[in-house]
């Protein structure tokens, strides 16, 4: 098989680790936080706040509030859209009691 890099010519930068509520997750340089959590087996973080429901990536595309977390102390950002740095220490709601902002119905 063929190295997929070497076909599209492409150099990737060496991937890098950030923490997730205190555990190295591996990341590909150019992922989102919440595609370096997905990739990694993570696939909710959060819980609604009536029912205790699991959220995580839901859209994917910034619309709707499902994965916030906080990274280097922001809180509410969104994990889909927030670009994975190397260093970023990223907690989610389930590690600071966060039980969810959004109401259901």
């Amino acid at each position: 098989m063929r190295d997929p890099y070497r076909l599209v010519r492409a150099r990737p930068e060496p991937e890098f680790e950030i923490s997730v509520d205190g555990t190295p997750v591996p990341v590909v340089p150019g992922q989102t936080v919440g595609a370096a959590m997905h990739g990694a087996g993570v696939r909710s973080w959060r819980t609604t706040r009536f029912g205790g429901r699991p959220r995580g990536l839901f859209c994917g595309i910034g619309v709707c509030f499902d994965c916030l977390v906080t990274v280097n102390g922001t809180p509410s950002l969104r994990a889909c859209l927030t670009e994975a740095l190397p260093g970023d220490l990223v907690t989610t709601g389930d590690a600071s009691g966060d039980e969810g902002d959004e109401a259901e119905g």
